[in-house]
């Protein structure tokens, strides 16, 4: 009897202690799991900003109209008469009392490297007609006596205004040949030139009048035909 009851006391704590076993291996199983991964219900949803209806580059300033700039009436400018500006008369020595018939104008060639070295040109006038001076830019001329402003002058090759016109002629006489040029400016006759030699020497003149200009060609002509070429050391001295 006793040895019963104690086999029943052993094996109640047997039992006991598997079951003790047994609750503690299957505790965690039971374990639930933390709650805090769950969003809270509490928090609100972030508040959402709405795109702007047209993206802001795209739109556009309005445009600001140009303002009026004063631009003055023009006014009538009366039109500029060109006049032509008259050179006054030059003053010419008195004509010598008992002169001779003819005189003797001597003076250096104009292209000097085309001209024998050591020789002037020779022109003879009659004193009655011509007088030996200076023209307005202090050149030797040969002045006109009775047609004011009718002038001889030495000249050189030179280029004209646009407006100016030139017709191309030749002079033969017995020792000489001149290129005759005649300048025209809108139709009217202006000035001549002339230029030439005697195969010693070659030289130029000019012929400028302002009237009578036909009348003052002729008698320059009959100077500039005994064109001649002497030695410096004959030649005379200009007044």
């Amino acid at each position: 009897m006793f040895r019963r009851i104690l086999f029943i006391l052993s094996l109640s704590l047997v039992l006991t202690a598997c079951g003790g076993a047994a609750a503690a291996t299957q505790a965690p199983a039971a374990t639930q799991a933390p709650a805090a991964t769950e969003a809270p219900a509490a928090t609100e949803a972030p508040t959402v900003i709405e795109a702007p209806a047209q993206p802001l580059a795209a739109q556009t300033l309005p445009t600001l109209e140009p303002s009026e700039t004063f631009t003055p009436a023009p006014t009538n400018t009366p039109a500029i008469t060109q006049t032509e500006t008259q050179l006054p008369p030059l003053e010419l020595p008195t004509e010598a009392t008992n002169a001779p018939a003819k005189m003797v104008w001597d003076g250096m060639p104009t292209y000097l490297g085309d001209s024998t070295p050591g020789y002037a040109f020779r022109v003879t006038y009659d004193p009655d007609l011509w007088a030996a001076t200076v023209d307005q830019f202090g050149f030797p001329s040969l002045a006109h006596r009775k047609i004011p402003n009718c002038i001889i002058s030495v000249t050189s090759g030179r280029g004209m205004p646009a407006n100016i016109t030139m017709e191309h002629d030749v002079l033969y006489t017995d020792n000489v040949t001149f290129d005759v040029a005649t300048a025209y400016e809108n139709g009217v006759k202006k000035f001549v030139t002339y230029t030439g030699g005697d195969k010693t020497i070659i030289t130029a003149f000019e012929v400028s009048f302002q009237d009578q200009a036909d009348t003052c060609i002729t008698d320059a002509v009959a100077v500039l035909s005994t064109l001649k070429s002497v030695p410096v050391s004959q030649a005379t001295p200009p007044p």
